[in-house]
């Protein structure tokens, strides 16, 4: 069998490095039209901030490696210009010129490509640059290297904006975000995306949130914002989302999908016969809404490849989709997210309840324990879990990978309660925060506990409902939401005729588990209360500006 792979990289090269260990006689072929076809994409960013120091350590494999320990026959700065799948054959153009190249598989793995809007002055800036592959961290290296900008413009807020102004910020520039979104890291629900901004800030990075780049003048100097702002830059770096890589797709025929996504069956394989594609080109199906969806992440890619490898040499795959989990780091933080969030329920229309717990990454009397905050979304019908986002110092990664376990096991909230897991103080605690949000989600499915969230309590407020709040005066004076009576948890009981008779209840406190206690007392003495999910700690990052402070 003669298997030709357009693209390398996770997608493309897991897919040969498989195939090789599956068909020891077969003939693959690579073609990268780049220079390297095996690179640490995610790794890019880190080289830029210098802590990757060798650029050879992110150059995973070489045509030679790989002909020497595969027997593949990589062909890089090689394009391939069309597809002709009745003929089965590629067009291909490299150092050599054009030939053609005859196939019986064929493999599309060609990634995604910065978006690049069209912005009056982008064509003429000479320092702006996308960051994708490894010619381009060589361009902003060189940049910086050469030019010595002392500041720089950050367009867009996702993962790898975020990762940018970081490495940037480490080299010692003056950074501006800019995000067109409301808030930094879109995927993330805003209060959860709020941690993220806080940790921007506090390392003196300025964020500047719903707008966008309208214009560049001065070829790149100045950068004009939607709301009037110019900013001075003398490195931009764009970067506001991918598209996928669909020309070659394009000129084959091949269906495509949501944002020109190339589509895919079960099996990887497309609209025309022999023709399979994998990564970040292709619409994938969400396994949670089991919808399509565009999921430009690096370990389905790989999974991806396997898969589509395994499929050619007659074992039984499927692919099955994705659920998007991710990780970005922030100067001292970890942001994560599994799963849907939020504004993906809702436009889903499905019914959800969401739980905020707060918890220590390990036991809070052992040295270096710090804060997780934690978000779960789930079904308030049978507790299926949607999805999850955490921030914190440490620990993040480890929990929200096993929601993600669980999601893909199909496990509900029951279910994290069961869960077992080493423990010993330098490394957890003995209920572990995934125990912990499983607790708070199954009060809520069994009905011990009800909750609302932050952006439902101005609603309670023009009800009438009484505020309380049962942290202790000290904590109340360094921050409080107005409207809210104090009265101590531990002095709930005593003080229970301070409440109205009759009056429902919102219960805050600092992190929603006092809160908790206090509204199952209430209860108990006939009142109607809920919890302010996630309590002080939440509302103070969604709703900052209405926080009254005394101290």
């Amino acid at each position: 069998m003669k298997i030709v792979i357009v693209g390398g990289v996770a997608g493309g090269m897991s897919a040969a490095t498989r195939l090789r260990r599956l068909q020891e006689e077969a003939e693959i072929i690579i073609f990268e039209k780049g220079p390297y076809v095996s690179f640490a994409n995610c790794g890019l960013p880190y080289y830029i901030s210098g802590e990757i120091r060798k650029r050879q350590n992110l150059l995973v494999q070489t045509p030679e490696s790989l002909r020497a320990r595969f027997g593949l026959d990589v062909r890089p700065e090689t394009e391939v210009l069309s597809v002709d799948g009745a003929k089965k054959e590629v067009l291909v153009r490299g150092p050599q010129g054009e030939y053609r190249e005859t196939y019986d598989k064929l493999i599309l793995s060609p990634g995604a490509k910065p978006f690049i809007p069209p912005t009056p002055g982008l064509a003429e800036a000479k320092n702006l640059f996308t960051l994708r592959n490894v010619p381009d961290v060589d361009a902003i290296t060189a940049f910086l290297e050469e030019k010595s900008p002392k500041k720089a413009v950050v367009i867009g807020a996702g993962f790898i904006g975020l990762e940018m102004a970081e490495s940037l910020k480490h080299r010692g520039l003056d950074v501006t975000v800019v995000e067109m979104a409301p808030q930094v890291l879109p995927p993330f629900d805003p209060e959860m995306a709020a941690f993220v901004e806080e940790e921007l800030t506090a390392n003196g990075i300025r964020v500047i949130t719903g707008t966008a780049a309208s214009a560049f003048h001065e070829e790149g100097r100045q950068v004009e914002l939607k709301n009037g702002e110019r900013l001075e830059s003398e490195l931009t770096i764009l970067s506001v989302g991918v598209l996928p890589e669909n020309t070659l797709a394009q000129s084959a025929g091949v269906e495509l999908g949501m944002r020109g996504g190339i589509l895919v069956d079960e099996n990887y394989e497309t609209s025309v016969k022999d023709i399979y594609a994998v990564g970040d080109a292709i619409i994938v199906k969400n396994t949670i809404l089991e919808d399509n969806a565009m999921i430009a992440l690096a370990s389905p890619a790989n999974r991806q490849g396997r898969q589509v490898a395994d499929i050619l040499s007659g074992v039984a795959r499927k692919n099955k989709g994705s659920i998007g989990t991710a990780i970005v780091r922030v100067f001292g933080k970890a942001a994560a997210s599994v799963g849907l969030n939020e504004r993906q329920l809702q436009a889903a229309k499905l019914p959800f309840k969401a739980v905020h717990i707060t918890a220590n990454s390990h036991a809070g009397y052992f040295p270096g324990a710090s804060s997780i905050f934690l978000k779960m979304l789930f079904s308030p019908v049978d507790g299926r879990i949607y999805g999850a986002q955490a921030v914190g110092a440490d620990g993040v990664d480890k929990r929200i990978d096993i929601l993600a376990t669980a999601i893909k096991g199909d496990l509900r909230v029951e279910d994290l309660m069961e869960l077992e897991f080493t423990y010993a103080p330098p490394f957890g605690s003995a209920k572990d925060p995934v125990n912990m949000v499983g607790y708070a989600a199954t009060n809520i499915l069994e009905g011990f506990s009800d909750n609302i969230q932050w952006y439902e309590l101005e609603e309670k407020r023009e009800e009438g409902w009484f505020l309380l709040d049962v942290r202790e005066p000290g904590e109340v004076a360094r921050g409080r939401i107005d409207g809210f009576v104090n009265i101590p948890l531990n002095d709930l009981r005593e003080r229970l005729h301070e409440i109205p008779a009759g009056k429902n209840v919102v219960v805050s406190c600092q992190s929603g588990q006092r809160s908790y206690m206090a509204e199952r007392i209430l209860k108990q003495h006939g009142y109607q209360a809920v919890n302010l999910d996630g309590a002080f700690n939440i509302y103070s990052r969604a709703k900052k500006e209405e926080i009254r402070y005394d101290v």
